[in-house]
């Protein structure tokens, strides 16, 4: 699986983007998939997962209520809305697949990831 992320950018504070990461092949519903961010300097970090079916999501307390997560099976894409920005969401943000068989999977662990896009960078101006 190839993962292509896309729609970062530059925002005000408050201000919103769409985050697209479109995958490659013909089993993406196969893949519980994952938005991860990484700031200058720090490690790592969970945003946010969605299972297979889409039908189950798990969000980083830091992000709940402003951000989700989505995906288009059809369109082997998935999507972070991002609402409500602030300067402490300025990072790259990373999206992930890995397989598994249970359709209401989430993962938050990013060393259970098999693959990853090449990162995107959301930039929020206070």
């Amino acid at each position: 699986v190839q993962l292509q992320a896309s729609g970062g950018g530059l925002v005000q504070a408050g201000g919103s983007l769409r985050l697209s990461c479109v995958a490659s092949g013909r089993t993406f519903g196969t893949y519980a998939m994952g938005w991860f961010r990484q700031a200058p300097g720090k490690e790592r970090e969970f945003v946010a997962a969605i299972s297979r079916s889409g039908g189950n999501t798990y969000y980083a307390d830091s992000v709940k209520g402003r951000f989700t997560i989505s995906r288009d099976n059809a369109e082997n894409t998935v999507y972070l809305q991002m609402n409500g920005l602030k300067p402490e969401d300025i990072a790259v943000y990373y999206c992930a697949a890995v397989y598994r068989g249970n359709v209401y999977y989430t993962e938050r662990d990013h060393r259970a990831y098999e693959y990853w896009g090449q990162g995107t960078l959301v930039t929020v101006s206070s």
